[in-house]
Order: structure tokens, then sequence, then C-alpha cells
């Protein structure tokens, strides 16, 4: 499976399922940051989270960070 075949609405029901729980999605994309892909990007939207793709190694950082603030993060992890 590729990264782009992983990045589908389908893949990620368990985070909308959750979406009153979550503010932000961040997204770690691996080695490099690459967009999402529009139907995930609207499909996250249309649950009211907030979606950030970046690097898997940034994601990290940064969820740690928003959950020492307390903030209503989940983070989607592709292995490095």
């Amino acid at each position: 499976m590729t990264m782009e075949d992983a990045l589908t609405p389908e893949h990620f029901q368990r985070v909308i399922a959750e979406a009153a729980e979550i503010e932000v999605l961040l997204v770690g994309t691996g080695t490099e940051m690459r967009p999402l892909p529009a139907a995930l990007k609207a499909a996250l939207r249309a649950e009211q989270i907030s979606s950030d793709p970046m690097s898997t190694g940034a994601a990290v950082r940064t969820f740690n960070i928003m959950l020492s603030e307390s903030r209503a993060v989940a983070a989607a992890l592709i292995a490095v």
C-alpha cells in the first residue's frame, strides 16, 4: 500500500467518528511533508477537524507540545 492509498477518508473513519474530541489532527507523512489528498481534507473539515500534514518527526514533536498544552489533538503517523 502506498502512502497515497493510506490517506483516504475510509482509513480515517475512527478519527472522524471521534470528531467531537479532536480539534487538530497532525498527520506525519514520513520523512518529508506531503499534502493531504483533497478528499481526506474535505472529510476532516466537514467534521470540524483541522488537519496539519508534516514530517513524522515534526508531527511527534508538535503532538507532545500540544498535548502538554491540554489541546484536543490527535496524530496519525506513518513510520519512518
